[in-house]
């Protein structure tokens, strides 16, 4: 699954996720967020190099159970999962190259 454009209003279910096998960039957000906006060229042009990433987006906000059980505080927040586990987290990045970066390791590992 490559990158997605816009954030989903249907959350999959934490047990979902934690069931999933291999890395997945699970982002949490919102489309009218000014900040999420802002990254989305970076989050798109660190993930064109990896097309078979899973790529799940989410919209978050208040009662969203999903981000609340990953604490998410500020948007967007990148978390990279493999085999369910959390491996790495990103909030707010604004670089490709801080994005291909985690990218690069976790492929790699």
């Amino acid at each position: 699954m490559a990158y997605l454009p816009t954030y989903s209003e249907d959350a999959p279910a934490r047990d979902e996720i934690d069931a999933l096998p291999g890395l997945l960039l699970l982002e949490f957000g919102t489309n009218w967020c000014g900040h999420c906006q802002a990254a989305q060229p970076a989050i798109a042009a660190a993930m064109a190099d990896y097309p078979a990433l899973r790529h799940i987006k989410v919209e978050d906000g208040p009662g969203r159970r999903l981000g609340r059980s990953y604490r998410v505080k500020l948007w967007p927040t990148l978390i990279f999962l493999r085999d369910g586990q959390e491996i790495r987290r990103l909030v707010r990045p604004t670089d490709k190259a801080d994005i291909a970066a985690t990218l690069a390791r976790l492929a790699t590992a």
